[in-house]
């Protein structure tokens, strides 16, 4: 009984390590938010907010002066607003996101 109980307990511990190794080794592999949001911008927005986010063409908002909070900024880049174009269309609900938290990474 004691050799059953051991064998199940190394075969429950070698399925944990190797469970853990392949999570990891995914989010590694996997980018991150920001970096993803910096994709997409350097894709989308570049043109009107400039690579820092203060460049202002039409009309552009300087997003390193922005005082919005996460979700304004998700409602602006999914439906626009003013001159800017709505992405609800072009973008996953996770671009948007993504380049939201990127956004937010440009405030002074």
């Amino acid at each position: 009984m004691k050799k059953v109980m051991l064998i199940c307990a190394m075969a429950l511990w070698v399925m944990a390590c190797g469970n853990s190794g392949a999570e990891s080794a995914a989010a590694e592999a996997a980018p991150s938010v920001l970096e993803e949001g910096a994709k997409v911008f350097k894709q989308y927005c570049v043109a009107c907010h400039g690579l820092y986010g203060d460049m202002g063409v039409n009309g552009a908002f300087n997003l390193q002066n922005s005082q919005l909070g996460m979700e304004e900024k998700i409602a602006v880049i999914t439906n626009g607003r003013n001159a800017m174009t709505p992405f609800k269309e072009v973008l996953s609900p996770d671009q948007i996101k993504a380049v939201a938290e990127y956004a937010m990474s440009l405030k002074k």
